[in-house]
């Protein structure tokens, strides 16, 4: 197998237009292709006058063929080195019990889709409700009914990464493959073919629904279980060992294995966590605001004005490391988007964005946060950053009276609320209204945003324009919490498994999706199948 590299067509091409252009380059006949697959594409918008796409591509041809060709050291040709991923083989020792997975996140669904896959039989337990009573709730509460503290933005079926832009890249080394086992896995129950192989892939709200319901049926249809509306309440640990759960405050239920896939907001849960043996403190993460521009305003800063019928919606990526120690940043960038209320505690209120898979709102929205760590947090318990986070929300909540609190940049950095928009309008989930933003932050934390948005406009000219608009706040970013776990994954309580982002071992739906992997794989190389014909 070789792989072409750097393979290089004008932005209106065909497919036939590509493979012609890899033939060419190597002097080869297309009947002489005996496979051929897209490993990646993406846009080069570099410069305006070179603008295009850019594949890598995966041939087979014949041995000799293959041989001829590398022996021409031809730029960009080399062999490739596709990585398989495999399942380990099921360990020795007896599993009592099926292994309950907590929380139906990317990290709990895909621990919970190998183990199911392999035999295990997993059972998951879901606070939230299943995905189409969870969407009915929250698109209820967009349009002015209640908040839901179980079933919202946060929590229900799929978890946070659900509701927003449906973000599957991730920087995560993979030299075993699981990036690419989780991708098929998502084709395979619905996700668009082109997420094997586009730069920054992505799904979209609309469809993650259904790739979530999906996956779920796949998982029950190999012998999984799931429970919606049945919460974590309480562990039972008996010499250092977990033994028992407790189920929505009444019923208790014998374990041999728990895969802790909670997520960032089950603050209750942290809670309940602390106070058992169980070894947990508090980790660095970021806070701020979602801003939004008009998406056609970031079309021209990326593409240069270029002609866009042949262009997705523009996304950009910014970063700046202040003086004052501090990194300020982008994070889970919309194009074409929407800022969303993703509040999940009564009196609270936070944000996030989010996109469906056409990205063709008229604005994009990014989170600026900036870098928190636990010397910033008032308590310094393992819990500090979860009351540093409520507080931010709780002033959030005050500041609009439960609405999304808005400011333009101009009047945040004059320290004076808003009275108008400018040159556009918010394009928001929920209900809006005008506050100082000044009033949630510290100092050091509001200071900080405005120089990054003033660094940001040497790379995105006008990124700092007076008018731009921000919601607050932004406090999700990642858990505040790091449950500890040793090299095969067990916490200090045995048989417990701290497992993706609320766990403290990832950061987004793909990074998420391959610790479930990880963990899926540490507890089959521990145990036997859960045997079931004789239960």
């Amino acid at each position: 197998m070789l792989r072409i590299q750097q393979v290089k067509v004008p932005l209106k091409h065909t497919a036939e237009d590509v493979r012609a252009k890899v033939c060419k380059k190597l002097h080869i006949k297309e009947s002489s292709i005996l496979e051929y697959k897209i490993v990646k594409k993406s846009v080069d918008a570099r410069k305006k006058m070179e603008l295009g796409c850019v594949y890598a591509v995966d041939l087979l041809l014949s041995a000799s063929e293959e041989k001829r060709i590398l022996a021409k050291k031809i730029p960009n040709v080399s062999s490739a080195k596709v990585v398989e991923y495999h399942f380990p083989k099921p360990g020795a020792e007896e599993l009592k019990e099926r292994p309950v997975i907590v929380g139906s996140g990317p990290a709990g669904l895909f621990c919970a889709y190998e183990l199911a896959a392999h035999g295990y039989a997993p059972l998951v337990i879901e606070r939230g409700c299943d995905v189409d009573t969870r969407t009915k709730d929250v698109e209820a509460f967009w349009n002015g009914g209640p908040l839901k503290p179980q079933s919202n933005v946060q929590f229900g079926e799929g978890g946070a990464g659900t509701f927003s832009d449906g973000k599957l890249n991730t920087l995560v080394k993979d030299p075993v493959g699981r990036n690419r086992e989780v991708l098929e896995l998502f084709v395979k129950v619905g996700a668009p073919e082109d997420i094997l192989y586009t730069n920054k892939p992505h799904i979209g709200t609309d469809i993650l629904k259904n790739v979530v319901k999906n996956l779920r049926n796949e998982i029950c249809a190999m012998g999984g279980e799931f429970r919606f509306e049945t919460q974590l309440t309480n562990l039972r640990i008996l010499d250092g060992t977990l033994c028992e759960i407790e189920l929505n405050h009444g019923e208790w239920m014998p374990v041999s294995v728990v895969v802790l896939a909670i997520g960032h907001s089950a603050r209750d849960t942290f809670a309940m966590l602390d106070q058992t043996c169980l070894a947990m403190e508090a980790k660095s993460f970021a806070v701020g605001m979602r801003v939004e521009h008009p998406q056609t305003m970031i079309n021209e800063r990326q593409y240069h004005g270029a002609d866009m019928s042949e262009l997705p919606a523009a996304s950009y990526k910014v970063t700046a490391n202040l003086e004052n120690g501090r990194g300020v940043y982008s994070f889970c960038m919309c194009p074409g988007g929407y800022v969303v209320n993703a509040s999940s505690e009564e009196g609270r209120l936070a944000v996030n964005g989010m996109s469906y898979h056409s990205r063709a709102g008229k604005n994009a929205n990014s989170a600026i946060i900036v870098s928190v760590t636990p010397e910033d947090f008032p308590d310094q318990s393992a819990l500090g950053g979860v009351a540093f986070q409520r507080e931010l929300e709780e002033r959030a909540f005050q500041a609009a009276g439960g609405r999304i609190p808005q400011q333009l940049f101009g009047d945040f950095e004059a320290d004076r609320i808003s009275t108008a928009y400018g040159a556009y309008e918010s394009e928001t989930k929920g209900a809006y209204a005008f506050a100082n933003l000044r009033d949630i932050f510290p100092k050091g934390i509001a200071e900080s945003f405005i120089q990054g948005m003033h660094h940001f406009a040497d790379y995105i000219p006008e990124y700092d324009r007076a008018d731009a608009i921000l919601s607050g706040v932004e406090s999700r970013t990642s858990s505040p919490v790091r449950i500890t776990r040793n090299e095969t994954f067990v916490s200090n309580v045995a048989g417990l498994y701290p497992c993706g982002e609320g766990a403290g071992y990832a950061g987004g739906i793909m990074s998420a999706a391959m610790d479930g992997l990880k963990v899926a794989e540490a507890v089959a190389t521990r145990y036997d199948r859960y045997r079931t014909d004789f239960r």
